[in-house]
């Protein structure tokens, strides 16, 4: 159980005007009131179990992650980095894949420059750790939206990016067909995870046997299953078809049918500063909007000049200052657009059917083309 001492500093009215009378300064009113009051709070996290044994205060409150990394001069966001077509480090020490793409995005957010991101690989056992210390600015590593996490762990999630299921993959020559096919199999997976958690379900459900063969890290799990030291492997679908693709015979794989759970999946950030949360969550919905009003980085320019629909020249910065809102400039969505591209850009870059992976957009897709990505009004 996460244990969490909050040192928080509660004004009350009466308490502005002690200060006041003492001070003999202006206090500010409305919206600004708030982001002062909760300017300077300081959180004292002690790290769950499962995350290792560390402690250390992080300054919270309202606008202080924006200030620090704008000091600092570039974002530090944690990634998996042994997921290509999601996040993956090549041997001259080059970044890239779907959830890079939304680290990019919110930098060209930030600063008007997506490659001022430092890139933090994290195991599943670290991640949480990292941003709950305030290693990271924010996690961008295929994990997966839950309850307990979202209520323990002190973090928040924002919108998804990728909605997916956990699956297994087996050798072809197995004859392991289907999920009953598993019972008394010997099942790599990755500790410290929702997909370790799922399979103890799912085989209890069934009234299945099996053996879990546990690792830190994805490159584990998939070195021991090619191996041969388990009879399947375990992780969500687009990790498994990720994975696949660079084995040494792909071919000689296959991923089973059963999808066995919903995984969420998107970035997270820490409690105690909103204004954060609403840069992340709306750098998301950017990409969403962009790609349901036909807004891509080749045509940004020509529609920003040209469109007469408000909402997309509010998306744009032509009006309706929405950048100031959020802390940024107003052309921060524009940024993000012409920078790194729409949802479907970032999509079809690092997953399409042009790159191995030629993952369906299925769930992915705009709700305009029947999938779940909807962005909430920019007004």
């Amino acid at each position: 159980m996460l244990r969490k001492s909050v040192l928080w500093l509660l004004m009350t009215g009466l308490l502005a005007g002690l200060v006041l009378a003492a001070c003999q300064q202006a206090t500010p009113s409305g919206e600004g009131a708030v982001k002062e009051v909760v300017k300077t709070v300081v959180v004292t996290v002690q790290v769950p179990a499962e995350g290792g044994a560390a402690q250390a205060a992080v300054p919270q409150g309202y606008g202080a992650t924006l200030k620090a990394v704008k000091e600092r001069g570039y974002l530090i966001c944690g990634v998996n980095g042994q997921l290509p077509g999601f996040s993956y480090v090549d041997q001259e020490g080059k970044w890239s894949g779907f959830d890079v793409d939304f680290c990019r995005a919110l930098a060209a957010a930030i600063f008007g420059d997506p490659d001022k991101v430092q890139y933090r690989p994290l195991t599943a056992k670290e991640r949480f750790t990292a941003l709950q210390t305030g290693e990271i600015d924010v996690l961008i590593r295929n994990t997966t939206w839950t309850l307990t996490r979202d209520a323990e762990l002190g973090a928040n999630f924002v919108a998804t990016t990728f909605y997916d299921g956990q699956g297994f993959m087996v050798p072809k020559d197995s004859g392991i067909q289907s999920l009953k096919d598993l019972n008394g199999a010997r099942i790599c997976v990755a500790t410290g995870t929702t997909t370790e958690l799922n399979l103890a379900d799912v085989m209890a459900a069934e009234g299945l046997e099996y053996e879990p063969v546990v690792f830190e890290t994805a490159d584990q799990v998939f070195a021991a299953y090619e191996e041969g030291t388990c009879d399947a492997v375990t992780t969500d679908k687009s990790g498994l078809v990720s994975r696949k693709a660079v084995l040494k015979e792909p071919e000689a794989h296959i991923i089973l049918p059963e999808t066995i759970s919903k995984e969420p999946l998107g970035p997270v950030v820490r409690h105690g500063d909103d204004q954060w949360f609403d840069i992340v969550q709306w750098t998301v919905f950017a990409t969403f909007a962009a790609e349901e009003y036909g807004v891509t980085s080749q045509n940004v320019d020509q529609v920003k000049a040209e469109t007469k629909n408000p909402e997309v020249k509010r998306l744009l910065g032509v009006e309706g200052e929405m950048g100031q809102k959020l802390g940024l400039s107003d052309d921060w969505a524009y940024n993000i657009i012409k920078l790194v591209g729409n949802y479907a850009e970032i999509y079809e870059r690092n997953l399409g059917p042009g790159t191995p992976f030629n993952l369906p957009r299925g769930l992915n897709a705009s709700y305009i083309d029947g999938g779940l990505l909807y962005a909430p009004p920019f007004r």
